[in-house]
């Protein structure tokens, strides 16, 4: 009977330290299944497991019904008023994409005061036309406060009696030099908040953390309305104007305590994948953004990849192979 139950003692001690063994494994599975779905959240941000960074939390899982209803978007191009041709082959880029359903995006084109007798007759008939540009008060300049004058005069300009409030959830500022995919846009944004967020590709390039970067690059970076609302009333940037745009403008933010909410767009924008650098990489499927498209040929291969004219329609007007 002794040997009996020594035996049961023995088996019942074994049993207890095994399952001690199976449950310490499966909590190191845990880590380790967790580190991989962390690299891949960071390296595909673009899954259905995107992250967004808040200032409490810099792993912060965003739930994909954190933001209801329409959205409505506000891209302003920065650019120049002697850009004619340029303007004219962004309205086709832009006006030939699908906006989603419960979506509103507007671009704008954005520069400084008319200086020419050519400009004041020909962006007058671009107006007359397209109805899609914006003339600041300023004179023309890239890092010298066109940036501030763009955001700070967007309250002004834009709320109005019968016009919804806000009238932009987002306000995006762009270069005429990238090229941004709308219907994908809008995707990556219904799931993020729409207060206090600070959206882009973080620099430098080796960063995911958009806490631990310098700022967004100036490609494409966005804010949500209140911070374009906090920028025209606040003394920070008003009394911080030159420098990088880019960089000057994340300094702001974090000068106010703002954009407790940061997005990093990463690896879905990017710039042009030649030359190769640690800013780049090669098309994909999800891309938002595509920078440094500096001439026709850049272009032409971007809007290849993308199949953007897959829906034109067969015709005896025209014969394209």
């Amino acid at each position: 009977m002794k040997t009996i139950r020594l035996d049961r003692k023995r088996f019942i001690v074994s049993s207890f330290f095994l399952f001690c063994l199976s449950l310490l494994a499966s909590l190191n599975d845990f880590r380790i299944l967790d580190s991989l779905l962390n690299f891949r959240r960071c390296a595909f941000p673009s899954s259905p497991f995107q992250y967004f960074y808040n200032s409490s939390s810099t792993n912060f899982l965003a739930e994909q019904n954190s933001s209801s209803g329409d959205i409505r978007i506000l891209i302003g191009i920065l650019t120049i008023a002697d850009q004619y041709d340029r303007r004219q082959f962004l309205r086709l880029i832009y006006g030939t994409q699908s906006i989603p359903t419960g979506a509103q995006v507007d671009v704008k084109f954005v520069f400084c005061n008319l200086t020419k007798e050519e400009q004041k007759v020909i962006v007058a008939l671009e107006i007359m036309r397209y109805d899609d540009i914006v003339i600041l008060n300023c004179k023309e300049n890239m890092d010298n406060g066109k940036t501030y004058t763009y955001f700070s005069s967007l309250p002004e300009l834009f709320n109005a009696a019968g016009r919804p409030n806000p009238p932009y959830d987002y306000v995006m500022k762009g270069d005429d030099d990238t090229y941004i995919r709308l219907p994908k846009l809008v995707e990556s944004l219904r799931p993020l908040p729409r207060q206090d967020l600070y959206y882009g590709f973080v620099v430098p390039c080796s960063t995911m953390d958009p806490f631990k970067g310098k700022y967004m690059a100036g490609m494409g970076y966005l804010v949500s309305w209140d911070i374009v609302e906090w920028i025209r009333v606040s003394d920070i940037p008003k009394n911080h104007l030159k420098g990088p745009e880019d960089r000057v403008f994340a300094e702001w933010l974090q000068d106010g305590d703002r954009a407790k909410n940061r997005f990093n767009a990463k690896w879905s924008m990017y710039d042009f994948p030649e030359p190769p650098t640690r800013c780049t990489h090669e098309f994909w499927p999800d891309t938002v953004a595509v920078h440094k498209l500096k001439n026709l040929e850049k272009w032409v291969r971007t809007l290849k990849y993308f199949n953007v004219t897959d829906n034109l329609k067969p015709s005896k007007l025209y014969h394209i192979q």
